[in-house]
């Protein structure tokens, strides 16, 4: 059982393991570029991915199902957001914090953004309602983590919650 994050015929399959690992890496670097609404939004499906509380193989999303933005100039920004944090995640930024070493973290990534740079975003948005709304996108950040993350409805950032 795993999990699947696609756009168009592309898609990435993950182990659980591998998912975990995934989000892992790509919300230390989301959570250190955040400047902008749209940003904590983006942030907010990637705490949507924790399978603690989602369930292990329930978790995934396809870049169709986001709301990249209404103007050509909005879904560039957003899309060039995903892009550079997915750079900087490939860059091991942070993941020295982490308590475990990453091994395949930089071929998901690689591959995550392979699919981001040949995504075209629709004029429209017709999304299912799995991208994160105004009024539910991460604005509390952990303290002692720097990560954002769902707080107050969870108990913390991934970095908090992790099983020991």
């Amino acid at each position: 059982m795993g999990n699947t994050f696609g756009a168009g015929q592309q898609s990435l399959y993950l182990s659980n393991g591998g998912t975990e690992v995934f989000i892992d890496v790509l919300m230390l670097a989301v959570s250190d570029l955040v400047e902008d609404v749209w940003d904590c939004r983006f942030a907010a499906l990637l705490t949507l991915q924790d399978q603690s509380i989602m369930g292990r193989g329930a978790v995934g999303f396809n870049l169709e199902d986001i709301d990249w933005g209404t103007t050509p100039q909005e879904r560039s920004r957003s899309r060039d957001f995903v892009l550079c944090a997915t750079t900087l995640a490939m860059s091991r930024h942070r993941w020295s914090e982490l308590d475990y070493e990453p091994p395949f973290a930089q071929n998901y990534l690689r591959q995550f953004k392979d699919m981001v740079e040949s995504f075209v975003p629709a004029d429209a948005f017709h999304g299912t309602g799995v991208f994160p709304g105004l009024d539910e996108r991460a604005l509390a950040c952990c303290t002692r983590h720097r990560i954002l993350s769902a707080l107050p409805h969870w108990e913390g950032c991934f970095l908090c919650t992790q099983p020991r």
